[in-house]
């Protein structure tokens, strides 16, 4: 196992099994000793502190610069800890786990009183899940404790999918980040509460609505919370701004046709205001346009493919220092609609609608 150091952060790499190994237990050690340590999952990087432990779970929020009533998602190596931080467990529950389990999908159930209200954000449920990444398992399971871990990287960022990623947010906040290699999936879990009569997805990701309503044998689909309500978030990512980069982002919707003659209009306004205007865009799109700052996420036709590479993207406009940034719109189906939430929230309400 290697091991660096940057601004007193340590940095265990753990690429193959013998350093997994070696890294999950020196990680795992931290964390019991209430530290905070970053890790790699299937969907993006976390930052874990240990469940039962409200003081730890405390440093989560100071690192992150989170705001209190966020919840935080629970990850647990099997149904043992499940059992201890949930009651009562529907016959769902138990399906679902058995389908996606390990996985990107997070389930929101009754708490027992015994999980602290810093974990949940004071809220009478607790979202958990079995992450599918070998290092995240294997550190869980040499810890022997539920990981409160939310995305591992300054709050209102774009989330980390790479060690590096986190290293430039939180190095010196955090004790040790294990360096796994890049995420697979890209994105933030599906969110599917439980707690109610009716199961309705709180923040969409690779799990789909079709695949859990087929699953259910009964519709499910995202339910829209809204912040006026005054009722508190009962899932992260949903109350305060999320996954933006430093440049405003504008998010431009419409048929493809619409999109180009969009983006070229919108980029010929903002660069003759002397802007540095950054393109994000699909394969197919990018023909049409010319700039020294177009990213290409992907085709159309692989819209889990371009998921996986949104965040880079985005970090990527922070590095080249773009001052506005024009993003492609897609198709909110299937896996298109958790990419689409994200580019939304990055936008923050700066969305363009070609129709």
């Amino acid at each position: 196992m290697t091991v660096k150091k940057r601004a007193g952060t340590y940095v265990y790499e753990a690429k193959d099994p013998a350093a997994m190994a070696k890294a999950a237990k020196a990680a795992a050690k931290l964390l019991q000793q209430g530290k905070l340590v970053a890790f790699p999952t299937e969907t993006v990087y976390g930052l874990g502190a240990n469940a039962w432990d409200e003081k730890a779970v405390e440093k989560i929020f100071f690192a992150k610069g989170r705001p209190a009533d966020n919840p935080l998602i629970v990850h647990i190596s099997g149904p043992r800890q499940l059992e201890a931080l949930a009651d009562p467990i529907p016959a769902e529950a138990w399906l679902l786990a058995e389908r996606f389990w390990p996985g990107p999908l997070t389930l929101v159930l009754p708490k027992k009183t015994q999980v602290p209200d810093v974990v949940t954000g004071g809220l009478k449920t607790v979202a958990v899940r079995i992450p599918r990444h070998p290092v995240a398992l294997a550190l869980l399971q040499e810890a022997d404790l539920p990981l409160a871990a939310p995305s591992a990287n300054l709050s209102g960022r774009p989330s980390p999918t790479t060690a590096e990623h986190v290293l430039t947010d939180l190095a010196g906040r955090i004790e040790a980040v294990v360096d796994g290699g890049p995420c697979e999936v890209g994105l933030e879990s599906t969110v599917l509460d439980l707690s109610r009569e009716t199961p309705q997805i709180l923040r969409p990701g690779a799990v789909t609505a079709q695949e859990i309503s087929e699953l259910l044998g009964q519709n499910c689909v995202l339910t829209r919370w809204q912040e006026e309500s005054g009722a508190k978030p009962p899932s992260p990512g949903l109350k305060y701004l999320h996954y933006a980069p430093q440049a405003p982002l504008y998010l431009l919707r419409g048929e493809p046709q619409r999109l180009v003659s969009g983006l070229q209009k919108e980029q010929q306004k903002w660069e003759a205001a002397g802007n540095k205007t950054g393109l994000l865009v699909s394969a197919e799109t990018a023909p049409f346009l010319q700039s020294d700052y177009l990213l290409v996420l992907g085709s159309r036709t692989d819209p889990a493919g371009m998921a996986a590479r949104l965040y880079d993207a985005l970090r990527r406009f922070d590095r080249l220092g773009v001052d506005v940034i024009l993003a492609e719109g897609y198709p909110a189906t299937g896996v298109g609609l958790a990419l689409m939430n994200r580019l939304q929230k990055a936008a923050g309400g700066r969305v363009i609608d070609l129709e």
